[in-house]
């Protein structure tokens, strides 16, 4: 399992498809024979990005899967499939993050150009010389860490400390996060409970997050 889902029980993540495997058996003969349209999920429903959102949806995400449906962003979707949570989590490698490179900003942000930038060097000295993988050393990419961000590179997290969180070490950026993750336990649940910014935060705290 990756970091985070460790003791989690199978049936957590892979919920039982519809049916019993005789019907589904059936339904899908019929959907080989022509007589059908779809195929249908045999024992257990597939894992997709709703089953992750279960736990993992939160306000102010800033990059929510659903941004990447946009047009502009189909080189990222091709590249990296950003469209779905798997292209950047895959599950049961044991890891945090498994994208192939922690420089896939560069999908998305070539033009980047900020007026009156605050950090040195700047962002567009950064685009130019394609120092993609300093990006991470001070944003964090869900933007859930409770943190300042640097304004000078070199107050950053090295790029070793950063492959080394994707890999599963503790994260650089803060032990503090805006929100928790909702465990297996309190997805259904409808404990609401006040942030300290005073917003009403579904599975706070007093739901039994992880």
């Amino acid at each position: 399992m990756n970091v985070g889902h460790e003791g989690f029980d199978c049936h957590e993540c892979h919920k039982p498809a519809p049916g019993n495997r005789a019907q589904q058996l059936s339904a899908n003969v019929y959907q080989w024979l022509g007589l059908r349209a779809s195929a249908v999920a045999f024992g257990s429903q597939d894992v997709a990005s709703g089953s992750c959102l279960d736990c993992h949806e939160r306000p102010n995400d800033r990059h929510p899967i659903s941004r990447f449906l946009e047009p502009r962003f189909a080189e990222a979707r091709r590249e990296l499939g950003v469209q779905a949570c798997m292209g950047c989590h895959v599950e049961h490698r044991g890891v945090r993050v498994t994208a192939p490179s922690i420089g896939y900003c560069a999908l998305c942000h070539g033009d980047t150009e900020l007026h009156a930038d605050p950090i040195r060097p700047t962002h567009g000295e950064l685009v130019r010389t394609d120092a993609w993988n300093t990006c991470l050393a001070c944003h964090d990419f869900h933007g859930n860490h409770d943190m300042t961000t640097p304004t000078r590179l070199q107050d950053g997290f090295s790029e070793e400390r950063i492959r080394a969180y994707f890999a599963g070490a503790p994260s650089p950026y803060s032990k503090t996060k805006h929100w928790k993750a909702r465990s297996p336990d309190a997805r259904d649940c409808d404990a609401v409970v006040a942030g300290g910014d005073g917003a009403a935060r579904p599975g706070g705290e007093g739901a039994a997050c992880r």
